[in-house]
């Protein structure tokens, strides 16, 4: 059987990054910067008050006491926006609005608590500290400086950062676009009543959010039936849309296996079904189609999300240049004693107590439990060479919170 290492290996070569695109703000958050992203202006881009209040000459002030306020004449009004030049004059003041332009010759704020508000003249009971209250051109970012690196994931913050500086598309990687089918003609969708022998199709729409919540789009959530017709109907419709192909059923050793079938079963059509050595999620299959990457997962739910964790997130993250691919390893101590089969490396689920350090292993380990893994917060990620792990044992766990 092949290892967990080598299939995640082969899965992660297979994944290709989209070529870089422009997209408008609107559309980047959450990508991943395609290039380093320089400053064409300064910001902020002109001196402007910190304050609502009073432009003054420092000197003019200094004077200035609760009890012996300076009066000096108010002889403009400078609103936010306000774009005409200005000269503020010896002795004079400008009352001014946060974020406005400071005029030429002024040397400080008075802020206006600090004096009477007044319109045509102005009472000022304090005095003004030279460039207290003022913010400087160029104080955030200089122009030219480079102030996002490729790479960073673009934030709320980096989309006010760039809009600050006048630019209305940012480079990216784009987002992979995922096909999502799942197999098997006892499936029907939620909300339809069931006919014996049926089940509500599930895996679709889980795997699909796994793949949001990796950062990708989802093409489209088909389901197929045992039928290869079917099923190759399904990806020539979709599959030219798509970036990556995930399926789910069909690849076990049983007589209507349809993904195996519509690939060949000994891989002679660009498909190669492999046994990895696990638990869950022994069975997987990948290869290309029409150049598409292919990536079929077992159809027991639990398998099918597993082995979505292990193989596919940490290779779309990476092919969308995403930060932290893969989910976060810690060492917690095992609360009970578990065991595991000889040769297989088993994800386990659990819960994770982060605040005390314990896990706890939670449910049955059969691939069908999906309510344990619904509530479970962390996968235990036991060795293919051990059997057994007492209790107070260090364990490596990932953590899914």
């Amino acid at each position: 059987m092949r290892s967990v290492t080598e299939h995640q290996r082969i899965v992660a070569e297979m994944i290709q990054r989209r070529p870089a695109v422009a997209v408008a703000l609107a559309d980047a958050l959450g990508l991943a910067l395609a290039e380093d992203i320089v400053a064409p202006l300064a910001l902020p881009v002109f001196d402007n008050s910190a304050m609502d209040g009073y432009a003054v000459r420092a000197e003019d002030t200094a004077t200035a006491t609760p009890e012996r306020p300076v009066v000096l004449p108010v002889t403009e009004d400078i609103p936010a926006g306000r774009t005409d030049p200005l000269h503020l004059q010896p002795g004079t003041a400008h009352r001014i609005m946060t974020g406005a332009p400071l005029p030429a010759g002024a040397t400080g704020i008075v802020p206006v608590e600090a004096t009477d508000g007044g319109l045509a003249s102005v009472q000022i009971r304090q005095h003004a500290e030279p460039g207290k209250h003022i913010r400087r051109a160029g104080e955030d970012v200089a122009a030219g400086a480079t102030v996002l690196r490729a790479g960073q994931a673009v934030t709320p913050a980096t989309l006010g950062l760039v809009a600050a500086l006048g630019l209305g598309a940012l480079p990216v990687l784009p987002r992979q676009r995922v096909l999502v089918i799942s197999t098997g003609s006892e499936l029907v969708s939620p909300g339809t009543p069931l006919q014996p022998g049926q089940i509500y199709e599930s895996n679709a729409i889980m795997l699909a959010g796994a793949a949001r919540e990796a950062g990708a789009d989802v093409v489209a959530t088909p389901t197929a039936g045992d039928d290869v017709a079917q099923f190759s109907a399904v990806l020539d419709r979709y599959a030219g849309e798509s970036d990556l192909i995930i399926t789910s059923g069909g690849v076990s050793a049983g007589a209507y296996e349809v993904v195996k079938d519509a690939f060949g079963r000994d891989g002679d059509q660009g498909v190669q079904f492999v046994k990895v050595a696990m638990q869950p999620g022994m069975p997987q299959g990948l290869g290309l189609v029409a150049g598409i990457p292919i990536v079929t997962l077992p159809g027991n739910p639990v398998s099918a999300l597993v082995s979505f964790e292990v193989f596919i997130r940490p290779a779309l993250r990476n092919a969308m240049g995403l930060p932290d691919p893969q989910r976060p390893q810690r060492t917690a101590l095992l609360t009970e004693s578990v065991t595991s089969p000889r040769g297989k490396r088993q994800f386990r689920r659990a819960v994770l107590d982060a605040a005390t350090g314990h896990v706890t292993s939670y449910g049955p380990p059969a691939s069908h439990h999906l309510r344990w893994l619904a509530q479970a917060n962390a996968l235990l990620d036991i060795p293919e060479d051990v059997v057994e792990v007492p209790a107070g044992s260090p364990m490596t766990v990932w953590d899914l919170s």
